[in-house]
C-alpha cells in the first residue's frame, strides 16, 4: 500500500466503541475519538480538511498525511448515505480512490439534493432503495430491532455491498430509473417554464410554483419518503437558495434545506429562524381546517406546513409576506458554528 494512504480501517457500531480511540465521520464524536472528520455541527474537525461533505472531509484526509492517524477504528452514530460513503473512504481507502469522484457527487446528492453528474445521482437513488425496506434487496432482519442496532446492520451490510454498487451502476438500473426519470422530468419542467422557481435573493429564499395537474411522486430522503411533484435534485441544482416556499393550487409549505443545519466549507448559508411563532399565526387566521405546524429547527430539513388539509385559505401573497417579515424580524436559533443557548 502506498505510504501516503492511512491503514484500513474497520467498522465498529457506536455503541460498542467503549474506550477504544476513534475515528469519526459524518457525525457526533464519542467520548473516546481521537479525530472526527465531519461536517456536523461543532464538531473538531481540522480546519485545513474541512468540505462541505463528510465524504469529501474524508478524501481530504487521506490526501493529508500529516493528519493521519495510527487508528483502525471508525464508527458513526447514525446512518445515511455520507456516512456510508465517508465511512467506506476509511474501511477500503485503496478502492475508494479510484471511485473518488462519484461517491463526492453522490454524498452531495444525498445529503443536498445538488448533482450534476447522472451516475452520481443514480448512485445516491440506489443506495436510498437499499435503504429504504420496502424496497430493498438487503435481508429483512437488518431492518430490525433497535434503532442503534439498524444502523449497525445496515453499515455493516452496506459496507460489504458498496464495491459492487459503485462497479456497476447500470447494472442496478431496477433501483435507480423510476426516480431519475422523475427527475429528468422535473428538469425539463423547469427549463420549459412549466414551473416558475422565483427568487427573493435578500432573504435567500425561492418560490416554487407547481401546476395543480402534476402528479405527486415519491421522492427518497434521509431515510423517509417525500412526496413530492417535483424532484428535489431539479430545484436544488438551479438556486442556491436555502429557504424555500413550495406552492402547488392552494397547497403551499415553507423548507429549510438541510445546508443550514450543518456547517459548509464553501459558503455560510442565512440562518435559521424558528418558525414555530409564524406556525401560532397562521394557524389563527387558517379557515381552511387543520392546524400550521414547524417541524422544529434542529430537523434537517424541517417544513412549515398546514396538517389536517391539503389547501390553505390563506392567499400565496399573504404567505409570503408573513414568512418575510418573520424571517427579517426574529433572532436566529440556529448556528452550527457556534452554539445559540
Amino acid at each position: 500500500m502506498s505510504p501516503q494512504i492511512p491503514l484500513a480501517a474497520r467498522y465498529c457500531p457506536y455503541s460498542r466503541l467503549g474506550d477504544q480511540p476513534n475515528i469519526i465521520v459524518d457525525g457526533k464524536a464519542h467520548k473516546t475519538t481521537a479525530l472526527t472528520l465531519s461536517h456536523w455541527p461543532w464538531n473538531s474537525t481540522p480546519p485545513a480538511l474541512l468540505r462541505d461533505t463528510s465524504t469529501d472531509i474524508v478524501f481530504a484526509y487521506l490526501d493529508a498525511p500529516e493528519y493521519h492517524q495510527n487508528i483502525d477504528v471508525v464508527s458513526n452514530s447514525h446512518f445515511d448515505e455520507d456516512g456510508l460513503l465517508s465511512m467506506y473512504a476509511l474501511v477500503d481507502p485503496t478502492n475508494a480512490l479510484q471511485y473518488r469522484d462519484l461517491m463526492i457527487g453522490a454524498s452531495r446528492a444525498g445529503d443536498f439534493a445538488i448533482c450534476t453528474d447522472a451516475d452520481a445521482a443514480k448512485l445516491s437513488f440506489v443506495l436510498a432503495a437499499y435503504f429504504d425496506p420496502e424496497t430493498s434487496p438487503l435481508p429483512a432482519e437488518v431492518f430490525t430491532g433497535t434503532d442503534a442496532e439498524q444502523v449497525a446492520n445496515l453499515y455493516n451490510k452496506m459496507l460489504q455491498v458498496l464495491p459492487e454498487l459503485l462497479a456497476d451502476i447500470p447494472g442496478k438500473q431496477q433501483f435507480w430509473e423510476e426516480e431519475f426519470a422523475h427527475l429528468q422530468e422535473s428538469e425539463a419542467a423547469i427549463a420549459t417554464g412549466k414551473v416558475v422557481i422565483d427568487e427573493v435573493p435578500e432573504l435567500e429564499l425561492a418560490i416554487v410554483h407547481i401546476p395543480d395537474d402534476m402528479p405527486v411522486r415519491t421522492v427518497r430522503r434521509y431515510l423517509t419518503r417525500w412526496q413530492r411533484s417535483v424532484h428535489p435534485f431539479a430545484v436544488h441544482n438551479v438556486t442556491q437558495c436555502g429557504r424555500l416556499i413550495w406552492v402547488k393550487g392552494e397547497s403551499v409549505e415553507a423548507q429549510y434545506r438541510y445546508e443550514s443545519w450543518l456547517q459548509l466549507a464553501s459558503r455560510r448559508p442565512a440562518k435559521r429562524v424558528d418558525l414555530a411563532g409564524l406556525a401560532t399565526q397562521l394557524s389563527n387566521i387558517e379557515t381552511a381546517g387543520g392546524n400550521w405546524i414547524f417541524e422544529g429547527i434542529n430537523e434537517v430539513a424541517p417544513r412549515l406546513r398546514l396538517e389536517g388539509s391539503c389547501r390553505s385559505s390563506i392567499a400565496l401573497d399573504k404567505f409570503i409576506a408573513m414568512l418575510a417579515d418573520w424571517l427579517q424580524s426574529q433572532p436566529p436559533a440556529w448556528d452550527p458554528y457556534n452554539k445559540i443557548n
